[in-house]
């Protein structure tokens, strides 16, 4: 008969790549951790790792069976919210991980007034455009672009219809002229962001349900979203980003958006959590409040060109 425990363990480790950093959350030792996944082996007659000194991967078998196995342990903790009695206390502390432009310049207004509006409850965050795993990192929630391919978390939607968008300072157009179509854009001087070493310079729109990819290259480039807008602000180039980091100066008109007849990449913000169990009263109240004021924002998107 398969134990709880064992299953637990199981999803964690597939999570973590890890028998060690599995241990160290569940308060175990590496071999304890090891027996558990060999007790689940026998009783399942598969091998669900391939193990080596160096690396902990999952077998094709241990990949079919873990969906099963998440939603096994999904189902047991609806169960157990179903019978709790209702608790809409918000106290204790929220460790909140956000997309640096975003956070700061939205996001930020909206975690301070959800604070005071709850004075037993301290809210730590994470400003970072890394992505944050929540299972490693100390963070309980995190807010997140792009879609959510990872069926081991827990994904509500905030901003679904969020898409990147092209813009550029007024004094950067009238020095340099506005493109007219994308072709235009590899002529520009283009902001780029880099994540992992990696240089987004392909952007990609669609038109007429045609994509449509454009090589831009330019003189800066950042890993971190804030100063890449900071420089857009200063007339430094042109930049594709999220509609909901460059809505407000937008409509303030120290931006101004390009290429309206291309629709650029999606790019829908989520909140994310490790645990369905870590829904709690509070997490549930902040999502509400984020989105919200993600919503007012999305309502000024202005729709794609013909």
């Amino acid at each position: 008969m398969l134990r709880l425990e064992d299953l637990t363990l199981f999803v964690r480790a597939a999570a973590l790549n890890s028998f060690s950093d599995t241990a160290r959350e569940a308060g175990l030792q590496p071999a304890q951790v090891s027996t558990a996944i060999k007790r689940l082996e026998q009783s399942l007659n598969i091998r669900l790792f391939a193990r080596s000194t160096r690396s902990l991967r999952l077998t094709p078998e241990g990949e079919a069976w873990l969906p099963f196995a998440v939603q096994v342990l999904q189902t047991l903790e609806a169960g157990y919210e179903q019978i709790q009695p209702p608790s809409d206390e918000v106290r204790g502390i929220l460790q909140i991980a956000v997309p640096s432009d975003l956070g700061r310049n939205m996001l930020l207004a909206v975690f301070q007034a959800f604070r005071r509006s709850h004075p037993a409850l301290s809210l730590k965050i994470l400003f970072s455009d890394q992505i944050t795993d929540v299972f490693k990192d100390p963070v309980d929630v995190a807010f997140r672009y792009g879609n959510n391919d990872d069926a081991s978390f827990i994904s509500l939607p905030v901003a679904p219809e969020n898409r990147r968008v092209v813009v550029a300072s007024p004094d950067y157009i009238e020095r340099h002229g506005e493109p007219k179509t994308i072709s235009d854009l590899a002529q520009h001087n283009a902001l780029t962001y880099v994540l992992r070493g990696r240089v987004y310079d392909n952007w990609t729109f669609t038109r007429h349900g045609n994509k449509h990819h454009v090589a831009v290259k330019g003189t800066m480039m950042s890993d971190d979203a804030e100063v890449i807008h900071r420089l857009a602000l200063h007339g430094e180039g042109i930049t594709y980003k999220s509609w909901l980091d460059v809505a407000e100066d937008v409509r303030a008109g120290r931006l101004k958006l390009l290429l309206p007849q291309y629709e650029g990449d999606s790019i829908p913000l989520n909140l994310i959590c490790p645990h369905r169990k870590q829904l709690s009263a509070t997490v549930r109240l902040l999502h509400e409040a984020v989105k919200a004021r993600c919503e007012i924002e999305m309502r000024t998107l202005p729709a794609v060109k013909d």
